[in-house]
């Protein structure tokens, strides 16, 4: 796929460039992104009202909620393939869409389908491998798990992009994974974490916005645990699930564009492109010219 280097994310990276470029691409996308996200959003909030979570809180009993819990598993893995497929169809639009005019957010429904299921085989099997590393990251307590779960969020990163550029293979994709993903490690790690980092901050502030009309039932719920199947109400209310939605919206197409710079940055570098960022802390190169004096007037 020679036209991605056309792409405007397809470059050599630094952190400010990452985070500049993200935000460039985000306002230039940002309606349709915004849109798109919001419907998921709202439809991934409706399947949730599926849950009745106040009968859950109203229950003492720890087998009997057990087997409550067991009801939802179904439903809960439902949500999850929604949301993963609609994370596939917005990776597929950004990729895609700046180097080919034909492909919309429509047509990028039915056309990343195809790269759906290879990726959730690899998560699959990525999931063992991610059971192990958590488990690693336990023993080494707080720091460990921290650092455990950045790293496979920083692979995960790579997936997508990589099956829908190079191929849909399984096995090449996912050795291609660890090999983009290792190569430039610790920038990977960081521009990964600084992200994150501003997706929470982000979240604990919006959430707050939106659950402050609600606060007296969010407060009674904390102090009077008894009363905590009354206070969940508020989950059910429609201009909170509107509300929790566009919160939603606004950082869901942050990830996939993330993803797209990791990946792009990756292949840059491995092809040695000259579609770098200039240092600003480089002194100025000495070019032949410099070397001799301007003659006099």
């Amino acid at each position: 796929m020679e036209e991605i280097k056309n792409h405007p994310l397809y470059r050599v990276h630094n952190l400010d460039s990452v985070m500049s470029t993200m935000w460039e691409f985000y306002k230039k996308k940002f309606v349709v992104l915004i849109i798109a996200s919001f419907i998921m959003s709202l439809c991934i909030q409706l399947l949730s009202l599926t849950f009745d979570l106040k009968e859950l809180t109203s229950i003492t009993d720890p087998m009997e909620m057990l087997e409550k819990v067991k009801d939802m598993i179904v439903p809960m893995l439902l949500i999850s393939v929604a949301n993963l497929l609609f994370a596939v169809i917005l990776q597929y639009y950004i990729i895609f869409s700046p180097v080919n005019t034909d492909v919309s957010i429509f047509s990028s429904i039915y056309k990343s389908l195809k790269y759906f299921l290879p990726y959730l085989i690899i998560l699959v099997l990525l999931s063992f491998f991610g059971a192990f590393v958590i488990m690693l990251g336990l023993i080494a307590l707080i720091i460990g798990v921290f650092f455990s779960i950045l790293y496979l969020m920083m692979i995960f990163m790579f997936i997508l992009p990589i099956l829908m550029v190079e191929g849909n293979n399984i096995a090449s994709a996912i050795t291609r994974t660890a090999k983009l993903s290792h190569k430039g490690f610790w920038p990977n790690m960081g521009w990964t974490a600084v992200l994150v980092l501003i997706l929470i901050v982000f979240s604990l502030v919006a959430s707050a916005i939106v659950v402050l009309p609600f606060t007296g039932s969010f407060l009674k719920m904390i102090s009077n645990p008894e009363e905590a199947a009354n206070a969940v109400n508020y989950l059910y209310n429609p201009v909170f699930i509107i509300l929790t939605s566009l919160v939603n919206a606004i950082t869901f197409p942050l990830i996939p564009i993330f993803s797209t710079i990791l990946y792009f940055n990756g292949r840059a570098r491995e092809e040695g492109s000259q579609m770098s960022v200039p240092d600003v802390n480089e002194p100025p190169r000495v070019t032949v010219e410099d070397l001799y004096a301007k003659p006099r007037e």
